[in-house]
């Protein structure tokens, strides 16, 4: 494939065809060298950090409701951008595979330092406190314009939910880590509108249920819906074939520190895709990955 750019860049006004928080930040990029005013509206607002960092270095942009649940970000193009120092969050995703890990394995309790707590990324979290799960947020603060804060997390009991579509944007990367303590929760957890997880780096709704049912678990798709029957445990002693996707790796290794019988992948490889410290970070905190 050969992508030719525009000799002069244009402004456009921009409806993402589906919520995708990429989408709208590559036209937003682009935008910075066009005249005039990029404008993307979103029927679903996604996570908002190109926007915080555009705003960060000085850029011309604004955030205006639109709808429900979406936004229209104005960005005026051609900007003078000015530096300014950035202190990375620790990332929700890769967060919550340690979250999750301490939820469900007997007697654990963690600390992740410095997370992102963007209300436009905070799905998950939301989701495993509705399940009952001992999150306790302490030290609220800002770093680089984003909200983020220290997470305590104790073991205890989850319970099933029902989780709405509305809330995917703001954790359609941790679907698969929410399906494992659903396996643990005891009662259904139904996870609705999940159509974006067929087109990831696998179809990752259909790992996702092959995933549990490799391990024992009940688990269906009913449309775009993901249905879990928790159990309270885990029997495990199965093989999760990847997909070669990252996430449903890290997923199958924290679903086997707590199942009756280990659990294994059959490739791990990808796991450096987006968390290249996984296994020695969860090696630390006393998990036995070989």
């Amino acid at each position: 494939m050969i992508l030719k750019g525009a000799v002069d860049a244009i402004p456009i006004v921009y409806e993402p065809p589906a919520a995708s928080a990429q989408l709208k930040s590559a036209v937003l990029l682009a935008g910075l060298a066009a005249p005039g005013e990029t404008v993307v509206i979103e029927p679903e607002a996604t996570r908002d950090h190109t926007e915080k960092l555009l705003d960060h270095f000085g850029a011309d942009i604004r955030i205006e409701p639109h709808g429900q649940r979406g936004r229209r970000i104005t960005l005026k193009g051609q900007p003078e951008l000015t530096p300014a120092p950035v202190v990375v969050p620790a990332d929700p995703s890769s967060a919550a595979f340690p979250i999750v890990a301490a939820l469900i394995a007997k007697k654990s309790e963690v600390i992740c330092e410095g997370v992102m707590t963007n209300p436009l990324r905070t799905g998950l979290f939301i989701t495993l406190r509705e399940m009952g799960a001992d999150i306790e947020i302490l030290e609220v603060r800002n770093a680089g314009g984003e909200e983020v804060a220290d997470l305590r997390v104790r073991a205890g009991t989850l319970s099933g939910a029902d989780v709405p579509a509305a809330r995917a944007p703001s954790m359609i990367d941790e679907y698969p880590i929410l399906a494992v303590a659903a396996a643990f929760a005891e009662g259904t957890t139904r996870m609705r509108g999940l159509h974006e997880l067929r087109v990831k780096e696998s179809d990752r709704l259909a790992a996702t249920a092959a995933m549990l049912r490799a391990n024992g678990v009940e688990a269906e798709i009913d449309g775009d819906d993901l249905i879990v029957h928790g159990r309270g445990r885990v029997p495990g002693g199965g093989m999760v074939e990847t997909r070669m996707d990252h996430r449903i790796a890290m997923s199958a290794l924290v679903m086997g520190l707590a199942s009756d019988k280990p659990v294994a992948v059959d490739d791990a490889g990808f796991i450096a895709t987006s968390f290249p410290g996984f296994v020695e970070i969860m090696r630390g905190l006393g998990a036995d990955i070989a």
